[in-house]
């Protein structure tokens, strides 16, 4: 069964949509979804407040709505970005990372978002990429994030939880199986962001494909490439507006075997992603460059399997 979210952000236990958690719950409720992905834990509820958790998860319920968490990034090279995480571990970042996947456990919350690295959207690229920083390889960032999902390794099969890792920006769909494959399926999975694929070179079905066995979260978020005075570049569409071939897609992710309730599928689409925006190969500053690269992703409309989630407040964002 796969259900229909909303992929959230917060800063300081506040949203795009709302003051709190709890009202950003009934946000999405009015707006007829049927749960919510808190993007990371620590940024909803910094201190991983105890009451304001489960007040969180009581409404939740109430409203009928399922609920996924994130937990932080799992590549030691750039934890020092997320200082939040230490904090919660006392000064150890692996304690806090802990912490929160008991937590997650604890409510039920198995299927859990991560990813190997950042989007730096200020330095230019490729250097916007974790995966083309100078001061280490990449190589040497996959080996140290494998080693640090080994150190996770116990507290995630005690507690039920499972990592998703995102086809992010920095990271191929062969090195995420490579992943999948040297922890095991059960407690490593993938997090589907088909709008990302293109930006590692790679064909939206094509990487779809390799990661369909091991997908539990989706982020919902369509695309057109277009050439710029940079070169070929990504920008984000609502989806059905861009070139993304949904029915072949969902084809290729659905799993005819029945899975856990735990295990649930759940697909999230980002409210955020309502304006064009441009993805290093190139950065794209001109408004009117904007509006022409609009134009051009109109071409490419087709018919939308989640056309309803156009009526959705407007804003920009990214994964």
């Amino acid at each position: 069964m796969s259900r229909i979210g909303a992929d959230v952000k917060f800063q300081d236990g506040r949203s795009r949509l709302a003051a709190t958690p709890r009202m950003t719950l009934d946000v999405l409720s009015r707006l007829d979804v049927d749960g919510i992905l808190v993007r990371t834990i620590d940024e909803a509820f910094p201190t991983l407040d105890e009451a304001a958790v489960s007040g969180f998860a009581r409404a939740a319920d109430a409203l009928g709505m399922f609920v996924r968490m994130g937990i932080g990034k799992i590549n030691p090279y750039m934890t020092a970005e997320l200082p939040r995480v230490r904090v919660l571990g006392e000064g150890s970042y692996l304690a806090g990372m802990q912490r929160m996947i008991r937590l997650c456990g604890s409510y039920g919350w198995t299927e859990v978002w991560t990813a190997v690295g950042g989007f730096k959207s200020g330095l230019p690229a490729p250097f916007c990429f974790d995966r083309f920083r100078t001061d280490v390889s990449w190589q040497a960032q996959l080996e140290a994030t494998s080693a640090f999902i080994a150190k996770l390794e116990p507290t995630l099969r005690a507690e039920g939880v499972r990592l998703n890792i995102e086809t992010h920006e920095e990271i191929t769909t062969t090195e995420l199986l490579a992943l999948v494959r040297a922890h095991g399926e059960d407690i490593v999975g993938v997090c589907l962001d088909p709008a990302n694929l293109p930006v590692r070179g790679e064909t939206v079905l094509d990487g779809t494909r390799r990661v369909a066995p091991y997908v539990h979260l989706t982020h919902l978020r369509d695309l057109v490439l277009a050439r710029t005075e940079e070169g070929l570049s990504r920008f984000l569409m609502p989806i059905g507006d861009g070139q993304i071939e949904w029915t072949a897609l969902l084809g290729l992710i659905a799993n005819p075997q029945p899975l856990p309730e735990a295990g649930s599928r759940a697909a999230f689409a980002d409210l955020a992603v309502r304006r064009a925006k441009a993805v290093p190969l190139a950065h794209q500053r001109d408004p009117m460059r904007v509006v022409l690269l609009l134009v051009v992703g109109l071409l490419f409309l087709g018919s939308s399997v989640w056309a309803h989630y156009r009526r959705r407040p407007r804003g920009r964002g990214r994964a």
